[in-house]
């Protein structure tokens, strides 16, 4: 042991360790570099190091807001009908997809326009087994109001179209829209939103009215605009159906569509009148037929049931609804006669 401190000692006392330790000049030397790492630390940073971290911070928050923002917004898959955009929420069209797929059309009336009772058909196109035993409902919606109307009441469904393997003829009869401009109509099966159209309701001054080719000459097509339907025709005596002091007729509520039957006409406050030309207009098919079997006009008998002139003829009518029946004399407008024809 003490002859490995002696070998320790001499160690010690080698020129390595031997003597003064530093000397002056040494001393100087780490002094002053002591003084620089000193100023060094107290130094202020330079402005870039400003500059980088509200840099790097910015882009942290945009990067957290964007994620957050990602994970709230509506998936596609989630909303049926991706394939229309907001932008044409409100553009017409009569068939809805899903994710490329047809699943109903609409088919309106052609005529369909304000105020009129008109029908739809809307074809679904999925296999029965979708709608089966759900609950279908369909809305419609005025773009200019947003008036919702009912348009099909809540009914299960039970069945498939009559003739078809599923739902490819939905009927709808008999619907009145009351005001012009676009409306959605919205299908709702168990009360979710299925899909929806988008159909223009014409204006009923704006309705196109079809002119038979072989229509007098005389009848005017200004006629049938100026056809005030509130004045309907009543009961006046004597059977008549008419406009009281003016015109009116024998038969219009017996059995007359789809079948030959007789009417007698009455007409009032004329003198020896030779012609009576009997015109038809069907308000609902915007149409003009001629209702009597022989032609246009017939000719006027005298007096009868207190009228001043008569006439009998044979009447067939092509559809049930509201007609407007206009009657010229000698080639003028006389009167016009609106029914509601029931059968």
């Amino acid at each position: 042991m003490e002859k490995e401190l002696r070998n320790l000692r001499k160690a010690m006392n080698s020129s390595t360790h031997k003597g003064t330790r530093f000397t002056e000049a040494q001393k100087e030397k780490i002094w002053s570099a002591l003084q620089q790492e000193k100023f060094k630390a107290n130094r202020k940073p330079k402005l870039y190091i400003y500059l980088i971290a509200p840099i790097a911070a910015s882009l942290f928050v945009l990067i957290f807001f964007t994620e957050i923002m990602s994970s709230f917004a509506p998936n596609e898959e989630i909303h049926q009908g991706a394939k229309q955009s907001l932008e044409s929420e409100w553009k017409i069209r009569t068939d809805y997809y899903s994710k490329n797929k047809l699943l109903f059309s609409v088919f309106p009336d052609p005529f369909l326009s304000e105020g009129k009772p008109t029908g739809y058909i809307f074809s679904f196109k999925e296999p029965f087994e979708a709608y089966k035993g759900k609950e279908i409902e369909i809305n419609a919606i005025s773009e200019e109001t947003g008036e919702i109307l009912n348009v099909v009441p809540n009914q299960v469904i039970v069945e498939p179209s009559p003739g078809y393997e599923t739902l490819e003829r939905f009927t709808i009869v008999d619907f009145t829209i009351p005001n012009a401009g676009l409306w959605k109509y919205e299908v709702y099966l168990d009360n979710k939103l299925y899909g929806d159209v988008v159909l223009s309701v014409k204006n009923e001054e704006s309705t196109q009215i079809f002119l038979p080719e072989n229509l007098p000459k005389f009848v005017q097509k200004r006629d049938f605009e100026q056809i005030d339907w509130n004045r309907k025709a009543v009961h006046i005596g004597n059977n008549i159906l008419g406009n009281l002091n003016k015109s009116g007729v024998i038969g219009a509520d017996i059995r007359s569509v789809n079948i030959n039957q007789k009417w007698m006409w009455h007409l009032w406050g004329i003198e020896s009148p030779t012609e009576l030309t009997v015109v038809g207009y069907h308000r609902k098919e915007s149409t003009v037929y001629p209702i009597l079997t022989g032609g246009w006009s017939i000719q006027l008998g005298g007096e009868n049931n207190g009228a001043d002139a008569h006439a009998p003829s044979s009447v067939n009518l092509p559809y049930r609804g509201e007609w407007a029946i206009l009657l010229y004399v000698d080639e003028k407008l006389f009167d016009v006669l609106v029914f509601n024809i029931n059968s």
